[in-house]
């Protein structure tokens, strides 16, 4: 459950790195990165360590894929809670093609 937290704080970080800037079109570019490398700085501070703890209970495609599975959770709510856009139906059956993803790969064969 720790590697899990971890994974969602870095995502929420990340998301905010690279979307965040989106409503702030006007403000010069390099401030933009300069701030975004900040933010960045703090998802880092929490993936090393998700990956680290995860790595002694998940193998890292178990890893690689739980963590594709929790950015694509929190850039959903990101993207319709922050930047005000609607999910469709499409994004929805991608969604479902990566839970089919996981089953995949967390399947003992």
């Amino acid at each position: 459950m720790t590697t899990v937290l971890l994974l969602t704080l870095s995502n929420v970080f990340m998301t905010i790195a690279w979307y965040g800037h989106l409503r702030f079109r006007e403000s010069a570019l390099w401030k933009v990165i300069l701030i975004s490398w900040l933010i960045a700085f703090a998802e880092y501070c929490f993936q090393v360590p998700a990956n680290r703890i995860g790595s002694y209970h998940f193998t890292t495609a178990q890893l690689k894929v739980m963590q594709e599975v929790i950015t694509l959770a929190v850039f959903c709510v990101f993207s319709v809670v922050y930047l005000k856009e609607s999910l469709k139906w499409n994004y929805f059956v991608g969604f479902a093609l990566m839970i089919g993803a996981v089953f995949f790969i967390f399947k003992k064969w």
